[in-house]
């Protein structure tokens, strides 16, 4: 309790300016097509409050959208804002628009996830469900096409953050290729008698029965996105050591286990209480390999701490299992039914900073930046001491 009594209070401290970000992804790329928008959106950011913007340059489809970002990074910079670059890492095209390099090169399809489904063993690229076709991130070409991406965008414009986004596996369903078998067996030291049911079964109605490595199964997998991410961290701090590491992930961190995406600081326990949990789960931990967390507390509620649902939980919690590794964020969404003043506040005055998702959502909400403005304030004005909640 004391710990997190001090956390609270870290956050709420006079001190320097606190980030506010703005994500632009990249349905707002044909809006930032000119150097007026740019300018326009700039300026509307800047007189909200916002002190630093996130351009998405690389969408679930794989394509990189370099056009007018160093036009975008110049006028923000000129307006004292900040820019991070937020690109996909392991997407490799969209199964539903049938879009992205998996389609277009024939070697990209030995890289992409097989999926284990009721149904059997799937390429991610021929499943229309789901959102991108990501790449098998334990396979190293998959791991220096990502690193080239990553490389690319560093050596090419003057940036001030870098977020990686889908830095994971897709779904618990994957991979179950030859070469994730392999690793996996490496790994604990035996051979799968049964595969997959070593791992896990399909009951009738679709759910997971756990074989007999279920719980390594879970840690192998986190295991490889922490160091995925740890290899851009080192990378990046003997290149870039000005340019922050950031990443986004759901707030809901007990439930994102199958997507290898543990983003709690090494020292957390809260896996204990869980079933799919070994007893080591922690050493995946990769808060530790961050500069920035960005917690999605992409929620329909703000206030009650003591209610898993709202986002006054979700800072609790991330507060919590970051631990001070580095930097917690908190984030929301500008499109949910929700008070946005109040979601500006709370994530400002109980994180270390906010980011709000996503520009092109404000359009369907006609106050949507007054309402920002309004919270981002009064949380500035609590940070001087001038007001209360």
């Amino acid at each position: 309790m004391a710990c997190l009594l001090m956390l609270a209070a870290s956050c709420t401290n006079q001190g320097a300016e606190k980030p506010k970000y703005m994500w632009m992804a990249v349905d707002n790329h044909e809006r930032l097509s000119s150097r007026d928008s740019i300018i326009y959106y700039l300026d509307k950011c800047k007189d909200t409050g916002f002190n630093w913007a996130v351009l998405d340059v690389r969408g679930v489809e794989g394509v990189m959208y370099a056009d007018n970002v160093e036009m975008f990074i110049e006028e923000a910079h000129a307006r004292g804002m900040k820019v991070s670059i937020a690109a996909t890492i392991f997407p490799a095209g969209s199964p539903y628009w049938h879009k992205g390099p998996v389609y277009d090169d024939p070697s990209i399809k030995d890289l992409t996830c097989v999926m284990y489904t009721p149904k059997g063993m799937v390429k991610i690229e021929d499943m229309p469900s789901e959102v991108a076709a990501f790449m098998n991130p334990l396979l190293p070409k998959a791991q220096e096409i990502a690193m080239d991406n990553i490389r690319y965008i560093f050596e090419n414009f003057d940036l001030d953050g870098f977020a990686l986004d889908y830095c994971r596996f897709p779904g618990p369903a994957a991979d179950f290729s030859d070469a994730t078998r392999a690793a996996f067996e490496a790994q604990i030291g035996q051979k799968l008698e049964r595969w997959p049911e070593d791992v896990f079964s399909y009951a009738p109605d679709g759910s997971r029965v756990p074989g007999k490595y279920y719980k390594q199964w879970w840690k192998f997998r986190s295991g490889i996105i922490r160091d995925f991410v740890a290899k851009v961290k080192t990378w990046k701090d003997a290149n870039y050591p000005d340019v922050e590491l950031e990443y986004w992930a759901g707030s809901w961190l007990h439930a994102l286990y199958g997507n290898g995406q543990n983003w709690a600081s090494r020292t957390a326990d809260y896996y204990k209480d869980y079933d799919w949990a070994a007893p080591d789960y922690g050493e995946t931990g990769f808060a530790e390999d961050l500069d920035v967390f960005m917690t999605g507390a992409y929620l329909e509620k703000v206030w009650d701490i003591g209610d898993p649902e709202s986002m006054e939980y979700a800072m609790m919690r991330s507060n919590r299992d970051v631990a001070g590794a580095c930097k917690m964020v908190g984030s929301f969404q500008i499109c949910n039914p929700i008070d946005l003043a109040d979601a500006a506040y709370v994530c400002l005055t109980q994180s270390e900073g906010m980011m709000a998702f996503d520009m092109c959502h404000t359009f369907g909400k006609p106050t949507a930046w007054d309402d920002l403005k309004r919270g981002i304030q009064r949380a500035e004005a609590t940070r001087e001491g001038k007001i209360r909640k």
